[in-house]
């Protein structure tokens, strides 16, 4: 299913291999929750993404994550830590926005 949105090539002529980097602080102990959310996209998006990098930030406080050149989420910018629901959407919309996130996509009912 075509998005309208063409993937990008490589100068190879190839499509673009997204590597996700989730930068984090280890002194506020955030290591196990970017190992988490990378777990998540890595199960995810299997054949969408070449890989997740985990990166510890020599600034405090920092919890970015980034696809290639693109800030995804930054935890400064937003006050919090995504929903893992949100990240995928998000991430999902950048390196293949035509697929399904199966119960991830359906709306919640109030």
């Amino acid at each position: 299913m075509n998005s309208g949105k063409q993937q990008e090539k490589d100068p190879a002529g190839n499509p673009e291999q997204y590597i996700i980097t989730i930068e984090y602080c280890p002194k506020c102990g955030w290591m196990l929750r970017a190992a988490y959310m990378a777990q998540e996209l890595l199960t995810t998006f299997t054949g969408d993404i070449k890989g997740v990098l985990l990166v510890p930030s020599a600034v405090n406080g920092r919890y970015t994550i980034s696809t290639n050149d693109t800030v995804v989420f930054h935890r400064k910018r937003e006050n919090g830590f995504p929903e893992i629901k949100n990240l995928k959407q998000r991430i999902r919309d950048i390196v293949n926005p035509g697929k399904s996130l199966g119960h991830s996509d359906k709306a919640t009912g109030v």
